[in-house]
């Protein structure tokens, strides 16, 4: 058996405005009727956080909800904990419509940390990042220049972004681009 390795093996671009990946995080979707009260008991149970509003992330350490669409959430837990948290959602869920995966290995997970970590986004993102629009807790998913991608605000100087792993190099690059070509000034 193999060990599992990370999209970018740590990798980290440091200045003002820090560009890291933040290793192994287990990922696992889940589709299903997000307004039934056992999901979310298996979604908050699994993650040990409150069940985030549409368009919300809510993330502590490296466990988390991520509101992904009216049907989707992904549950953040640490990676060594995704096939016991599969089980957990299987066992649970028995009886509903559901589908779960574990999606840790499709997915890389970069840091965006510093004074104009904002500005590092909005450079490449179609979303309105003003600080009165998006804040801590806020999540999206749009675009990073050509790639799709997902991204919430940790606290005020921190985003964490996730894409694929097939483009997670492309996305570091452009994130460090950005980073090192200063504040806009904007916000």
């Amino acid at each position: 058996m193999s060990n599992a390795v990370s999209a970018l093996n740590g990798k980290v671009a440091p200045g003002e405005v820090t560009i890291r990946e933040d290793g192994l995080r287990g990922m696992i979707t889940l589709r299903a009727d997000l307004a039934d009260s056992k999901v979310k008991s298996v979604c908050t149970g699994l993650s040990g956080v409150d069940f985030p509003m549409p368009g919300h992330a809510n993330c502590v350490g490296d466990k988390g909800l991520c509101w992904m669409s009216p049907d989707e959430m992904l549950i953040l837990v640490p990676y060594a904990e995704v096939e016991a948290a599969l089980e957990l959602i299987n066992k649970n869920l028995k009886k509903k419509h559901f589908l779960a995966e574990n999606v840790s290995d499709a997915r890389a997970l970069i840091l965006v940390e510093g004074s104009y970590a904002r500005d590092v986004i909005a450079k490449l993102a179609p979303v309105d990042l003003h600080p009165d629009v998006f804040g801590p807790g806020d999540f999206r998913r749009s675009h990073l220049g050509q790639v799709a991608a997902a991204f919430w605000m940790r606290d005020a100087d921190t985003f964490e972004v996730i894409c694929f792993r097939s483009v997670a190099e492309y996305t570091f690059g452009l994130l460090e681009a950005s980073a090192q070509a200063g504040p806009v000034g904007h916000f």
